[in-house]
């Protein structure tokens, strides 16, 4: 069993990063979150969890371990798979949906792509009384201050945001109105913003 990979950083996408450690290198799958505390370093530590299946092997990389602790809670969810788990933890930061899950609000948890009601009124149900305590190792901050900390304007943070929403199997024309819209609430918003406003409304 793998606890963590440290190595360098050979190759960085919103959806992947590639570590190399001893002259391998790991194709590891991540989230949102940990493509923004990976982003521009060369060397990387990433906590992992490996999943076996008949058809493919595939190992999950999160910066933080309290990432990697509510993912391995919601893929213990019937019906919550990696791929959901991570959908979910680039929506929201670990701290937000620890307290939308704690507060019970499946409207809100729903907003994520491929998740249905049912699902985030189970996923609560389950793991409500499991995620009090787990927080982002920099400290649990609001939902409100998470999502406007160091934000920096620019074209280019347009379209990057894009690109990482067409890697996470979004459309171009749906990308691009609900960005044009996010982008005029929050002109100067930064990469990581835009995408995590974004996926809250497509």
């Amino acid at each position: 069993m793998f606890d963590y990979l440290r190595g360098l950083l050979a190759e960085l996408t919103p959806t992947y990063a590639v570590i190399e450690c001893g002259g391998v290198g790991y194709i590891v799958t991540i989230s949102l979150q940990t493509y923004t505390k990976l982003e521009g370093r060369e060397e990387a530590m990433v906590y992992v969890h490996h999943i076996v299946r008949e058809d493919a092997e595939i190992l999950y990389g999160f910066a933080e371990r309290s990432e990697r602790d509510i993912f391995r809670l919601l893929i213990g969810v019937s019906g919550v798979g990696g791929g959901t788990a991570r959908m979910i933890l680039s929506t929201y930061t670990p701290s937000e949906l620890s307290n939308i899950i704690t507060s019970e609000n499946a409207v809100l948890l729903k907003n994520v792509k491929g998740l249905g009601l049912k699902t985030a009124q189970k996923i609560i149900v389950e793991i409500k009384d499991k995620v009090v305590g787990i927080e982002s190792g920099s400290g649990a901050k609001s939902a409100q201050k998470d999502l406007l900390d160091n934000m920096s304007a620019g074209s280019e943070s347009y379209s990057e945001a894009l690109q990482a929403l067409s890697m996470l199997g979004f459309g171009k024309a749906a990308s691009e109105k609900v960005l044009r819209k996010v982008l005029k609430e929050n002109p100067n918003a930064e990469v990581e913003t835009l995408i995590r406003l974004s996926l809250k409304q497509l």
